[in-house]
């Protein structure tokens, strides 16, 4: 391996370089070709990861659970009510614990302080597969998933992020574009940017990688150019369901539509999204939705979820070998 991440934890796209974005990116690539020929090597024998997770999954889970057998490790699922963790046990001491036992953990919750004091106290690697500030693995199989539909570099890529960028995917897609060098235009109601202060930090990163990050609250001029229109659900898990009328109310002129792929002048533009989606009323929420609000779908249409632009399922499968490529560079 050309580039060493042994022991090291992934709590942000803050904490590797471009160039460990990149190497990770042609990691994963050769680890799919492996799977798919049947020549995969397993890296990780013997190896014990606990997956915890205080909020529901089925990418994140299914990903890291796939990724950790193909290399041959054994994983531990570790739920919201199957440990006492920051009920009974401090996250300080259930780190300590855990770290006794196994050979890394992942976690999936809540605030990112928790992931912090895990990978503080834990003593071995640590991995975010979700907190409210940051998504890190979703971007790393993202990134993989542009490669594989454009002929361009990362650095040559215009990204369009459409709807609430007050998220942790949006956060995470701004980090990772101001690394790789890329162009990214987002478009959301002001009151919905990213932090000022993480756009700041972005924005000193760009200044070394020539990254170039647009804010605007107009969307045809945020898809203008893209190569990549990205959209995520209008209400983050975990937010109170109240909302949901006052985020239909904002972000409808910003949901994604075919028109508004066409307004990218792009001919060759793909639609992104980390899922799940509403782009119809065939789930119990979208039903829901559309009875209260007279809605047939949220953040896409279903025409545009299902056409040939489409690659979110190559996002979701991606999600499976970045991970993979993680857990090989940091326990392999």
């Amino acid at each position: 391996m050309a580039f060493n991440l042994h022991g090291r934890s992934l709590l942000s796209l803050l904490d590797l370089s471009a160039a460990e974005i990149r190497e990770l990116l042609r990691l994963a690539a050769d680890l799919k070709s492996a799977k798919r020929s049947g020549t995969e090597v397993p890296r990780l024998s013997g190896r014990n990861i606990a997956l915890i997770f205080e909020k529901t999954s089925t990418r994140t889970r299914s990903a890291f659970e796939v990724a950790a057998h193909d290399q041959g490790a054994h994983v531990t699922y570790i739920g919201p009510h199957d440990s006492q963790l920051g009920h009974k046990e401090s996250v300080k001491d259930t780190a300590r614990v855990l770290g006794r036992l196994f050979d890394a953990i992942e976690y999936r919750g809540f605030g990112q302080t928790i992931v912090e004091d895990l990978a503080r106290y834990a003593g071995v690697p640590v991995y975010n597969g979700l907190t409210a500030e940051f998504h890190p693995t979703q971007v790393l199989g993202d990134f993989m998933t542009m490669r594989e539909f454009t002929h361009k570099h990362l650095s040559d890529v215009t990204l369009c992020y459409l709807g609430d960028a007050h998220s942790n995917t949006a956060d995470s897609l701004m980090v990772g574009a101001a690394k790789v060098g890329m162009k990214l235009k987002i478009g959301a109601p002001h009151s919905l940017w990213p932090t000022q202060s993480l756009v700041e930090e972005c924005g000193r990163i760009s200044a070394d990688t020539q990254a170039q990050l647009m804010l605007t609250e107009n969307p045809a001029e945020a898809v203008a150019g893209a190569d990549f229109i990205y959209t995520d659900v209008w209400l983050s898990m975990g937010e109170d369901e109240s909302l949901w009328k006052q985020r239909i109310d904002l972000l409808k002129p910003y949901r994604v539509t075919q028109s508004l792929m066409d307004r990218s002048g792009n001919p060759h533009v793909k639609f992104m999204h980390c899922l799940p989606a509403f782009h119809n009323r065939d789930t119990a929420v979208g039903a829901d939705i559309a009875e209260r609000f007279d809605i047939d779908c949220m953040e896409v249409t279903d025409a545009v979820f299902e056409s040939e632009a489409s690659i979110v399922f190559d996002q979701a499968e991606n999600r499976m070998h970045s991970i993979k490529a993680l857990l090989v560079a940091t326990l392999g």
